[in-house]
């Protein structure tokens, strides 16, 4: 897969979900937004939680544990070249050693994630609240 063919594919989401990782907690807006863009993507919950783990995780951990990092807003253009520089080395024992560590690396936005889920759920009608 080109570079342009992940941008085409996932940049919207991943742009989307990024906020995830920022230092305020997202607002209902935040989430309904996320949700809104979800749901355009033909994606299960199994495989939303492999975009989540190991196509953003690696890339957005390293914002959150930087002392300098930014932790308001993200630079978009920044962000995409450093997803897709991410994804298109996703393969073989890096994809293994993600795998692996992604417990680690979701761990301090996983409540929010879970959040997330749940409205996805809630929207799909496969959760009622």
């Amino acid at each position: 897969m080109d570079a342009q063919t992940l941008v085409d594919e996932r940049g919207e989401l991943w742009l989307t979900l990024a906020p995830l990782w920022l230092e305020r907690e997202p607002r209902e807006t935040d989430y309904a937004r996320m949700v809104d863009v979800i749901q355009r993507y033909d994606l299960t919950l199994t495989e939303l939680e492999w975009v989540f783990r190991l196509e953003l995780a690696p890339v957005m951990v390293r914002h959150q544990m930087s002392v300098a990092g930014e932790w308001r807003a993200f630079d978009d253009y920044q962000l995409m070249g450093q997803l897709v520089a991410h994804n298109l080395r996703l393969k073989g024992w890096r994809r293994k050693m993600w795998l692996l560590f992604s417990g680690m690396t979701t761990m301090m936005t996983r409540h929010r994630w879970n959040d997330l889920m749940e409205r996805v759920m809630v929207a799909r009608g496969e959760l009622s609240r």
